[in-house]
């Protein structure tokens, strides 16, 4: 972490040390004397060693210094204010760009990067309402599509959905940048609370503008599912659930529970043997093969539940599937040997495919010891896991 940290400041400060450069050199083509022409070239170089040999601190005084030389440098001003406010100085981020907006003569470009500076500093110290006036009037002049994006964060934190959809649009024609799912996901906001109203309506109207903004949004999808389960609509909950596992398998154990209850009270036990089915095809996890499992259990009963179980778990072995297939022997009182023979499989995979350590800085997995970790590269991190032992 030391490591990251020590570049995370030569990173920041880089820009500080061209600006200052830049200041070096300007004063060096000007009529100074050699003197002082001298004094920035070696506060200049100093600061820059200080940089390279990770001494952000002395690094940040030295620059500081060169720029209260030169407060006339629109560049350094503002590259100081960033420092300051980064710094968690950010009264003094505010009272530096405050003094830049209201400098003459400034550029039309120079008085947009002030203010975007001045408008960041708000946002920082918590003063939204500042913020949004600062970004609204650049908007409103068409000067900074940046401002757009500070807005939209803005609207985020007050939870105002429409007016963050709106500037998202704009942002969107502004820049070309896809805003598409980020629109769906304030959709789903107002979606929430207009469910959580009891406005089944607007509810949908909204989820619908959802799915325009991102057809394949799960999250409105799931929501979809729970409005109509809501309204005791079980075959449009099951079309939704469905779109949101085919969409994103990953989020079937979300809605999967749901889904089997809609079937359930629909009455349609072939339907849903026919979605687990699919499942058990595209997603690798156990969620659907217990389910099947269950089912199979019901309506076969369960030496074929045991035995389909069997076979699933050779291909994708689980802790859980283990754990229902010692249910399924119990209550079958089959014969332990051949069910010892099935968890002895499934477990000598499952040592396979899981991890003997880890490493305590960046969390990688590793079958076997390394000294240096092959993903941060730190030593002596690499440790066995508590559940790892070698006897």
């Amino acid at each position: 972490m030391e490591f990251i940290s020590q570049w995370f400041w030569f990173f920041l400060l880089l820009p500080i040390a061209a600006v200052s450069g830049w200041v070096v050199g300007r004063r060096g083509g000007e009529r100074h004397s050699d003197n002082q022409v001298s004094r920035l070239s070696t506060t200049y170089f100093r600061g820059l060693n200080y940089l390279l040999n990770e001494q952000p601190d002395k690094a940040i005084e030295l620059f500081l210094h060169i720029a209260e030389l030169d407060k006339d440098t629109f560049e350094t001003q503002v590259a100081l204010g960033h420092l300051f406010r980064r710094r968690g100085e950010v009264d003094r981020a505010i009272r530096l760009h405050q003094a830049l907006v209201q400098r003459p003569g400034l550029s039309d470009q120079q008085k947009v990067q002030a203010l975007l500076a001045l408008g960041e500093d708000y946002m920082r110290s918590g003063l939204l309402d500042r913020a949004e006036t600062v970004f609204s009037d650049l908007v409103a002049l068409d000067l900074a599509p940046l401002a757009l994006r500070h807005l939209i964060g803005i609207y985020q934190s007050e939870r105002d959905w429409d007016k963050a959809i709106e500037n998202a649009r704009r942002y969107e024609a502004a820049t070309g940048e896809p805003m598409g799912k980020l629109i769906a996901q304030f959709e789903c906001e107002l979606a929430d609370r207009h469910r959580a109203a009891g406005d089944s309506e607007a509810a949908r109207a909204a989820i619908k503008r959802a799915y325009e903004a991102d057809a394949n949004s799960v999250r409105a999808g799931m929501l979809e599912g729970r409005v109509e389960v809501e309204a005791g609509n079980d075959p449009a909950a099951i079309r939704a659930f469905e779109r949101v596992a085919r969409a994103d398998p990953d989020y079937l154990p979300e809605v999967l529970p749901s889904l089997l209850s809609c079937y359930e009270r629909d009455g349609d036990a072939t339907g849903a043997r026919a979605f687990l089915a699919e499942m058990c095809e595209h997603y690798r996890g156990i969620a659907p093969v217990l389910a099947l499992t269950r089912m199979v259990e019901a309506e076969d009963g369960v030496p074929a539940a045991r035995a389909y179980l069997a076979r699933q778990l050779k291909d994708r072995p689980s802790v859980r599937g283990e754990a229902a297939l010692i249910d399924l022997t119990i209550a079958e009182n089959a014969d332990p040997l051949a069910t010892l023979h099935d968890l002895k499989h499934i477990t000598d995979q499952l040592l396979v495919r899981n991890p003997s350590y880890r490493c305590k800085s960046c969390g990688f997995g590793a079958r076997s010891h390394h000294w240096q970790c092959p993903s941060c590269k730190e030593w002596g991190t690499i440790k066995p896991l508590l559940n790892y032992a070698v006897v």
